[in-house]
């Protein structure tokens, strides 16, 4: 399997990575860690998770950092730290649902060079690393100017403590103005977003109007997250049939039904029932047809689930089939879509 190099960075990453939102929250530590086990087997590297993985929680008793330290452990009782390419994300407010953010004394949130500086730090100890590959802005900050929060981030890659910064969240117009900042002032500039992407409507839309354009241009690698729509993707909804018992369940109802995503959703089966492959094999496949693309997101609680996703790497859908579900996905272009 050939890996996927991240952008324009010197990291190559394997066509799946690991998202670890689940992990200390509808995943416990060991099947966290039967998880990552079974994803390096399989040749998977970029694991990749946030510092406030998971504050809001239910159980009302995750501060934050959970995720972090489960991985940390994890990588420490397996001695792999090499073997691993590790992704972590900054902006949040930290605490059991946020209350440590900035209507707290304690002000852990946000773009700031104080807090930056502080978050790092706090997730290179709960990691057990000596740096972090790939350090993420998880969305925008309106309150801090983007040269403030690239300047940190600059002075953190200088001292060693973060390999490479990439952005999450992030408009195709602030993600222009942070790279303009970077080629003007000298900071280091994002290699890569992760955004919100997938087959369904509007998500492929929202990313594609505008946001490809500038990572096809400028050379940003993509490694999106929720591939399969919180789960709508791999088959387990069904048009006029009752909502599994999941903790997302709520979330596909409100978000995801329309008649042109069960539309879609019709295709990936007929698609995948013609190749006998997992429905979401075959929109992860349609994702990394797609330029730029280097690896999308997957998250799985069990080993099983897991091993549901991982073979998508290595499906390749004819030209028949990704323009089948191009068209099934599609919306009507603007003039500005048009120009190419």
């Amino acid at each position: 399997m050939a890996y996927r190099r991240l952008g324009n960075s010197g990291l190559h990453i394997y066509p799946i990575a690991l998202g670890t939102m689940q992990f200390g929250w509808s995943a416990d530590e060991a099947a966290a860690q039967a998880v990552m086990d079974a994803f390096v087997e399989a040749g998977g590297n970029l694991i990749d998770t946030a510092d406030i993985y998971t504050v809001w929680s239910e159980k009302g008793d995750n501060p934050g950092g959970v995720s972090e330290e489960i991985i940390g452990r994890w990588m420490k009782s397996r001695r792999n730290r090499d073997q691993v390419v590790i992704a972590t994300k900054v902006r949040g407010a930290m605490g059991v649902r946020g209350s440590e953010g900035r209507n707290s004394p304690y002000q852990r949130e946000g773009l700031s060079r104080k807090w930056i500086l502080k978050a790092c730090e706090d997730s290179l100890q709960r990691l057990g690393v000596d740096y972090i590959d790939l350090y993420q802005v998880h969305w925008v900050d309106n309150q801090v100017p983007i040269e403030e929060t690239l300047s940190a981030l600059t002075d953190l890659v200088r001292r060693g403590y973060v390999r490479y910064i990439g952005c999450s969240n992030f408009s195709a117009w602030r993600l222009m103005q942070a790279l303009w900042s970077s080629d003007k002032h000298g900071y280091e500039s994002f290699v890569s977003i992760q955004p919100e992407y997938s087959l369904v409507a509007p998500t492929r839309y929202n990313f594609e109007h505008e946001i490809a354009r500038v990572c096809e241009t400028y050379g940003l690698g993509i490694i999106p997250y929720s591939p399969l729509a919180a789960g709508f993707l791999t088959g387990k909804y069904r048009r006029d049939q009752p909502l599994p018992q999941s903790v997302r369940a709520q979330e596909i109802t409100h978000r995801r039904y329309s008649e042109q995503n069960w539309n879609i959703l019709d295709k990936v089966l007929e698609i995948a029932g013609q190749r006998n492959a997992h429905p979401a094999q075959v929109a992860l496949a349609w994702l990394l047809a797609k330029p730029q693309m280097t690896a999308p997101i997957v998250g799985a609680n069990t080993v099983a689930q897991l091993k549901d996703l991982m073979p998508a790497a290595e499906l390749k859908l004819s030209a028949e089939e990704f323009q089948a579900l191009e068209e099934v996905s599609g919306w009507q272009r603007s003039r500005t879509e048009l120009e190419r």
